[in-house]
């Protein structure tokens, strides 16, 4: 394989697409924007999401931060999900500074080679894109057996995407995030989301309170498509937007422990920041407890709940429970 791989040529592309959207505080349809570089609707999107969601690591590793910089909405200007919103916006000052993209170059392919397997998920079959992973991954890593098979990650996500797109319920396999064990039981997949945390699946039934269940497919260890099929609820948009609903809370984290803001918030908000701590408000989903109390553990002892009050012992309280649970 010669030349500049496809892939790269696609990410390369994104710093001047962030400033054209900047120049648009209320965004601009991705249909215009895609026309306007020349490029798929289709295309442009991937590589927006993959982009957008690409684990690059630690912080230190780059010089890196992870910001939620793009909103993708429909066209009535409401929050949309990104694989078939039409609308695009800018919801940061400078967003090729933050994320790093101002320049592909060799003290960014860590960056390029993330973004390239989270394009991967969405577009497993793309043999070029396979190629140039390979490429990346000698760069890399010397050789390709030296890094994993990037064909064999997110395997739930194929099978998840059959089960969502034909309406039939899925058996799983699932080691349980926000408490010990691992569990086996039927979806109905009604969404699938890929978040700083990987892809997750907004899944029903409706539980007896009203709410739907979220999976990381990183935790899935089994899937299999069911034959039973399931009628998606007809206030299915409401029960989606509530179960990523969001709630502010703000913590003091020790710098060396920044990451885990990234990793367990939506959005994170700076507020205080020196050399031995920063104060960041955070916008977790539920359940709130268990997240901040995993968030706390994460980052350490110097680690604080500054607002709400009450959580500031979720870590303690989670600690507690995986102790007995650990020791029984």
């Amino acid at each position: 394989m010669t030349g500049t791989p496809k892939y790269v040529a696609r990410i390369a592309r994104l710093p001047r697409v962030f400033e054209r959207l900047a120049a648009h505080p209320d965004g601009l349809p991705l249909r215009a924007l895609a026309a306007e570089f020349d490029v798929g609707v289709d295309e442009l999107r991937t590589d927006l999401m993959a982009f957008y969601t690409a684990d690059v690591g630690s912080d230190w590793l780059l010089g890196l931060t992870r910001p939620d910089v793009l909103e993708f909405l429909g066209p009535d200007g409401s929050e949309a999900d990104p694989t078939e919103a039409q609308v695009v916006r800018i919801v940061s000052e400078s967003p090729a500074d933050e994320l790093g993209v101002e320049y592909v170059d060799a003290g960014e392919l860590a960056l390029v080679y993330a973004a390239a397997l989270a394009l991967h998920d969405i577009e497993p079959d793309n043999e070029d894109l396979g190629e140039a992973i390979d490429v990346l991954t000698e760069t890399m890593f010397g050789e390709p057996a030296g890094a994993p098979d990037v064909r064999s990650w997110n395997q739930p996500l194929q099978p998840l995407q059959q089960a969502r797109r034909e309406r039939r319920a899925a058996r799983i396999v699932y080691s349980r995030a926000w408490a010990p064990g691992v569990s086996e039981r039927e979806i109905e997949p009604y969404r699938l989301v890929q978040t700083r945390r990987g892809w997750e699946v907004d899944a029903g039934p409706v539980d007896d309170e009203g709410r739907l269940r979220t999976f990381l497919l990183s935790n899935i260890r089994e899937v299999m498509v069911l034959d039973r099929t399931f009628v998606t609820p007809v206030d299915v948009d409401r029960l989606l937007a509530e179960q990523r609903t969001t709630t502010r809370v703000r913590v003091l984290l020790p710098q060396d422990a920044r990451w885990a803001a990234d990793f367990y918030a939506e959005k994170v908000r700076f507020v205080e920041d020196d050399e031995q701590s920063v104060v960041v408000d955070l916008d977790l989903l539920p359940p709130l407890d268990r997240r901040v109390g995993m968030l706390l553990l994460a980052a350490g002892g110097d680690a604080l709940v500054l607002d709400p009050p009450e959580l500031d012992t979720a870590g303690v309280v989670l600690a507690e429970e995986l102790l007995v649970h650990h020791s029984s």
